[in-house]
């Protein structure tokens, strides 16, 4: 089973992406900053892949129960 600090992480990591992507989106998307789409790009991208992972750990805690 997954340990609970380790769960906590990837959420907290999924935020903490999720916020930087709004952020760098809102350059932009409202200032026009060219570097921050693909900053913006770059967070989707890890979102995705801790997305992923999140999911396999609620899988795997799901499975456990």
């Amino acid at each position: 089973m997954t340990d609970t600090t380790t769960t906590n992480a990837t959420h907290d990591d999924i935020v903490l992406a999720f916020n930087n992507y709004l952020k760098e989106s809102e350059a932009f998307e409202g200032k026009g900053v060219k570097a921050a789409a693909a900053r913006a790009r770059k967070a989707l991208g890890e979102l995705g892949k801790l997305s992923k992972a999140r999911r396999g750990e609620i899988q795997e805690k799901k499975n456990g129960m």
